[in-house]
């Protein structure tokens, strides 16, 4: 078209100045949609989680619910719908706490350091140990972690099926607590 125009006479500069900046806006607002697409291609090909797997990424974490070619949709623990653009999910870093059957259940006690430390890993111990849902093997482990400014800091470590974390964390954090009282 714009040889056509200059074949006839026209002045084509002014034309091919104004084709050149709206080719250039289009393609400016179509780079944000072009990114999310191909990172949503990048997405279901790699597969780093699917439907119902919890995740971490880009600052929010919850259960992926939907898997757009566009977006991805997480429902957080609170109840609250969270749209992710694949093109910024595909080129983050993603924890998927729902890949693996087991999972690690990390706990942090602290006690004073007139309190005999070997008797509080002793009570953790036995907790972890008679609790039926953390597993047998790997056995919980149990260790000073550091001498922290006002207390002896206490590590334990059980693993348990993902399905039971949360409430393997919970019983364990309670029943230590309860223990500590009555010691």
């Amino acid at each position: 078209f714009l040889l056509f125009l200059g074949y006839v006479g026209i002045e084509t500069a002014g034309i091919g100045t104004i084709i050149g900046s709206v080719s250039v806006c289009i393609g400016l607002a179509v780079n944000g949609a072009l990114s999310n697409l191909a990172g949503g291609v990048l997405i279901i090909l790699t597969r780093p989680f699917k439907i119902d797997d919890y995740i971490e990424a880009l600052g929010y974490s919850g259960t992926v619910i939907d898997i757009h070619i566009t977006n991805t949709k997480l429902l957080t623990p609170d109840n609250k719908v969270i749209y992710l653009p694949n093109g910024s999910l595909s080129n983050a870093e993603i924890v998927n706490y729902s890949e693996k059957d087991l999972r690690r259940v990390d706990f942090m006690f602290s006690i004073g350091y007139g309190n005999d430390f070997e008797k509080a890993k002793q009570i953790i111990t036995d907790i972890c140990v008679a609790h039926e849902l953390v597993l047998k093997d790997p056995q919980p482990f149990v260790r000073v972690k550091e001498h922290g400014a006002s207390s002896i800091n206490i590590t334990a470590r059980a693993w348990a099926k993902n399905a039971d974390y949360w409430t393997v964390y919970f019983d364990i954090i309670e029943a230590v607590k309860t223990a500590f009282d009555k010691e």
